[in-house]
């Protein structure tokens, strides 16, 4: 068996043993009524581990619809409310629809996922408990909640009538992390020797030490192909605002300088900083590159035009830079760290309701790639009948409308009142035209603290190859 066999193996062993099947949740007698008071009531409180949860009844009768919302990534040591929705307007729609809403924070910040899945799990008891047991829950979230939205549903499978994951880590947290590190890694060999890629000492150190190496990369045409080759190996797309248009094809300067503003100004972050608190709470390393094909890795790549194309123009050879990277002494992970990241986690692609996913195209945070990785689990396990996935043609992490959030809601509610996906509803064409007729108001985008217009901009979009996939088996339970 290789190496990366008998980390799947253990991981798997792990999944089994500390997961645990939770047991479907007995009916629950209310004590309040939710809805129905001519006004928004909201209820917080905290679980028994801390983490705090917010609950909000329409003002209108309740529909029997209860959102439950996971929050993205909180960097260690920052504020941690709880959140019921992503943002204002959107909560406000669904409140005025007749839906509840409820959502935790986590006991812990960072790659909390080990104590988010129990905390939303506590909300959604909680709930049960003061207002009865909806007729119907879903779950969503963005981010970081994302997949820990994928992960209530395959954990707590009888709990969920529904899942919205939307711009979700949806490669789940093995496969995520060594996509870190082998970009991590060829900015190490080719860039800066002396930054950490793991068991990283002095974070905050290691991570200006990253940002000024880039920076001074960045000055030259060698720094700048070198760079590309590092986003590259991350599929980092080449389109950093949002309210700018997309770099046309083959604007390759303009795209590896979008993919500069990713690393410096959002992705380094993670890679060279909150990997060790991943670490802390993993008890070692997770992630591995023995046995990565680096050539082989980036033949597949979306960004390799790119690199060809800027290598070429600064006269470097870029199969002297691959033999480096292949040359180079490789990092092992702690088996034990692997087992820890596939419980929190890893999919088996196991679905049992319907799921539909959304993702911007031009993410170079969680990149479009994670949703053709859950894809390719989900039908592996053949359960492709019950997943549709949608896409917005807009650069940023999470940067979605509240018309295009919406459109998706009433997307998935619709699957479940019919019981069948209405595959002409996901045309790009009627999603744009749904999210338009929700009026003015919900189709706008925060730039800064001003409220901006925008046109829903739903396109059919195939997401190229996740470089480095980690599943567990379809049969592995939760």
């Amino acid at each position: 068996m290789t190496r990366t066999g008998r980390l799947a193996a253990l991981a798997f062993t792990a999944t089994l043993l500390i997961g645990g099947l939770a047991p479907a949740a007995p009916a629950l007698a209310a004590t309040s009524t939710c809805g129905g008071t001519g006004s928004v009531t909201t209820s917080t409180g905290t679980l028994p581990d801390g983490a705090a949860f917010e609950i909000q009844c329409p003002a209108g009768p309740w529909n029997g619809t209860l959102f439950l919302y996971s929050h993205g990534y909180v960097v260690p040591g920052s504020s941690n409310p709880a959140q019921d929705a992503g943002d204002p307007i959107t909560g406000g729609w669904m409140l005025s629809q007749g839906y509840a809403l409820a959502g935790s924070s986590y006991a812990t910040t960072g790659w909390a996922i080990q104590q988010a899945l129990p905390d939303q799990i506590g909300t959604l008891d909680t709930f049960g408990q003061t207002y009865g047991t909806p007729t119907r829950t879903i779950a969503w979230g963005h981010s970081l909640g994302g997949i820990i939205t994928a992960g209530l549903i395959q954990r707590y499978p009888d709990r969920f009538s529904a899942a919205l994951p939307m711009c979700g880590v949806l490669a789940g947290g093995v496969a995520t992390w060594n996509t870190a590190l082998d970009s991590e890694f060829a900015f190490q060999q080719l860039i800066d020797p002396a930054v950490q890629v793991v068991h990283i000492t002095n974070p905050t150190a290691n991570l200006t030490a990253a940002i000024t190496a880039a920076t001074a990369a960045q000055q030259t045409a060698q720094g700048r192909a070198r760079l590309a080759l590092v986003a590259a190996l991350g599929d980092t797309p080449g389109w950093f605002t949002p309210l700018l248009p997309e770099p046309a094809p083959g604007d390759y300067a303009d795209a590896e300088a979008n993919q500069f503003l990713w690393d410096t100004k959002v992705d380094f972050p993670f890679t060279f900083a909150f990997r060790a608190e991943l670490e802390a709470r993993a008890g070692g390393n997770p992630s591995w590159n023995t046995g990565v094909n680096y050539a082989a890795d980036l033949a597949r790549s979306a960004d390799l035009p790119e690199v060809l194309a800027l290598y070429h123009a600064a006269g470097l050879n870029l199969r002297q830079d691959l033999r480096t990277l292949d040359q180079a002494s490789r990092i092992s992970a702690d088996p034990s760290a692997v087992g820890y990241l596939a419980q929190n986690i890893a999919f088996t692609g196991r679905l049992a309701m319907p799921v539909l996913s959304m993702h911007t195209t031009g993410d170079g945070l969680v990149v479009p790639e994670n949703e053709q990785a859950y894809r390719s689990a989900v039908d592996r396990a053949g359960d492709g009948n019950l997943l549709r996935q949608i896409f917005v043609h807009r650069a940023g992490h999470c940067t979605f409308t509240p018309a295009e959030t919406i459109t998706a809601v009433q997307v998935l509610t619709s699957r479940l009142d019919t019981g069948h996906w209405n595959d002409a509803a996901l045309d790009p064409a009627s999603l744009n035209a749904q999210a338009t007729a929700l009026g003015p108001g919900y189709n706008v985008f925060l730039s800064g603290t001003t409220l901006v217009p925008v046109d829903p901009a739903f396109l059919r979009y195939q997401p190229p190859p996740y470089l480095r996939p980690f599943n567990l088996p379809p049969g592995g339970g939760h």
